[in-house]
């Protein structure tokens, strides 16, 4: 039920004569730009959301040790 290697051959060949090997070629490099800009963007976004967990705990990490100082004196 899934594609062979000779359907996909037919498919690639048919798009070649549709739109042509450089209409093909651009299709390809911004398909691929645009593969790198999501995943440059996904680990953007788990970097900032490490940052802002160590920046939560410092402050709750502070703010603990704030509340204990004016009971301990």
């Amino acid at each position: 039920m899934g594609f062979s290697i000779p359907h996909l051959l037919v498919v690639l060949a048919i798009a070649m004569v549709v739109f042509g090997t450089k209409k093909l070629k651009n299709v390809g490099s911004d398909l691929g730009g645009a593969i790198k800009g999501f995943k440059d963007a996904m680990k953007e976004g788990e970097d900032e959301q490490k940052i802002s967990k160590t920046e939560g705990a410092t402050i709750e990490g502070q703010a603990r040790t704030e509340e204990k100082s004016p009971l301990e004196k």
